[in-house]
């Protein structure tokens, strides 16, 4: 096979073209930018592209396949040449299926926690020696590539998005993938640039299940009500497995577990990880793992990358970095903090940084969503925004939406400010965002304070 990427160093795309390459496909590529890590990751594969930029004369008769990723444009010129030739041109999420055609596939959706249930799923197939294909959407730790493909393995496990498959296919990524078993964890309204209303949003997971193989299985968040109606509404075509918040109660180190008259000792905690362990643990059944030999398998599972993840600890002192953007996101996590160190003071800390958290008609939906911390700071850049081409907002609009003492600036400077003002005994310090603050550095923001 010989396989072109338009746009090949996509965080997606450059795991998709390393896959592809160690399957044994002939992948070339081009992009107008490369950065890091997809540089030194293609090098090392040896299939970055030798110069930068578009150029039509890559695009050959001998070519298989295109593979169009989201950050080219309708008229890059690399692509205009392939339809004039005639060459077959595919999505990323399109050319999955292609690779998975033959195998069980199971897709992870939901407006969040897909990248958790992928990981805790990943980590049991892991522990008990099983061969299956898989695609995450973020980097996992221990991982050097987020996509394997292989003829061997029977199972291909897809993390689902909701976002748009390519320039020229406005399908959602997930709605291409038809899993014989899914999942859905929760919807929450996202991507407001594309889906306009949350009705027009929610027809999307309503889609998704229409799509699951005749006789597949639905797994579903009961604890979500619009989640739960969905279930109920294909019971009659599906097999559906409903799950929720499993018994548990907090310890020191994280949570103990208790199913089906056995205790786990776990080192995740929060009910919206309990919860994305159950849903994991039924998607597991897929493959013959028995309930108790997946949940053995999660107590070594310290949590998926910047979910919840532990960036320092020292005395009474702890600090996470978590992906947290959306309003229930926010919530779930800060909650689950608080309740986890319910004797310490939470500061929680987090960046609006997305199109949707930056447009001042969803700014209400974060109302009380960090209600959870003692002290609440927002940070968000005007610059960030002029670059979107959205209205600017203000301060003082921020803090209405957020409610309660929430504290709001948009120099990261302040932020930094802020936090060295803090007294961090007794304390947690939370950093919550999909972007990174303009630039400010975790694990020396961390060592700083614990050095202090």
């Amino acid at each position: 096979m010989k396989v072109h990427f338009i746009a090949i160093g996509g965080s997606a795309m450059h795991n998709l073209a390393i896959a592809l390459s160690r399957k044994g496909a002939q992948v070339t590529g081009s992009d107008d930018e490369i950065v890091e890590p997809s540089r030194s990751r293609l090098e090392k594969q040896g299939i970055l592209p030798a110069t930068i930029g578009w150029d039509p004369d890559k695009i050959t008769t001998d070519l298989d396949a295109i593979i169009l990723g989201m950050h080219a444009r309708e008229d890059n010129p690399e692509l205009l040449k392939a339809k004039e030739l005639g060459i077959p041109v595919f999505s990323y999420p399109e050319y999955l299926y292609e690779q998975s055609k033959d195998k069980h596939r199971i897709v992870i959706g939901g407006s969040h926690g897909k990248t958790t249930i992928t990981s805790m799923l990943l980590h049991a197939v892991n522990a008990l020696g099983l061969n299956v294909d898989y695609m995450v959407g973020a980097q996992l730790e221990g991982y050097d590539c987020m996509v394997k493909l292989s003829e061997e393995a029977k199972f291909m496990i897809l993390e689902g998005d909701e976002y748009l498959s390519s320039p020229i296919d406005r399908r959602p990524k997930f709605h291409l993938y038809r899993p014989h078993t899914a999942i859905i964890s929760g919807i929450a309204w996202d991507h407001i640039n594309v889906f306009p209303t949350w009705e027009n949003y929610v027809e999307q997971f309503e889609r998704f299940c229409e799509l699951i193989e005749p006789g597949g299985t639905l797994v579903y968040n009961t604890t979500d009500e619009t989640v739960n109606q969905l279930g109920q509404q294909f019971a009659s075509r599906l097999k559906t497995q409903p799950y929720g918040v499993p018994q548990y109660r907090i310890t020191e180190t994280g949570t103990i577990l208790s199913f089906e008259g056995k205790e786990y000792e776990l080192k995740v905690f929060g009910e919206h990880n309990l919860q994305n362990l159950m849903g994991a643990m039924y998607l597991a059944e897929a493959m013959a793992i028995s309930h108790d030999d997946f949940l053995s398998a999660m107590r070594s599972f310290t949590g998926a990358g910047k979910r919840l993840q532990k960036v320092v600890e020292k005395g009474t002192f702890t600090m996470f970095k978590d992906f947290a953007h959306s309003p229930s996101k926010l919530k779930a996590t800060t909650k689950a903090v608080k309740e986890q160190f319910p004797n310490r003071k939470v500061v929680a800390c987090m960046e609006l940084h997305t199109f949707s958290s930056l447009k001042k008609e969803f700014l209400p939906h974060y109302e009380g969503a960090m209600a959870a911390a003692d002290k609440a700071i927002v940070y968000f850049s005007p610059e960030v925004i002029a670059h979107k081409k959205l209205e600017p907002i203000t301060k003082e609009q921020v803090k209405a939406a957020f409610g309660g003492d929430v504290i709001v600036v948009n120099e990261t400077a302040e932020v930094l400010d802020l936090i060295q003002k803090e007294s961090w005994n007794d304390a947690v310090l939370l950093m919550m965002s999909s972007g990174n603050f303009d630039g400010i550095n975790y694990e020396t923001l961390g060592e700083s304070i614990i050095n202090s």
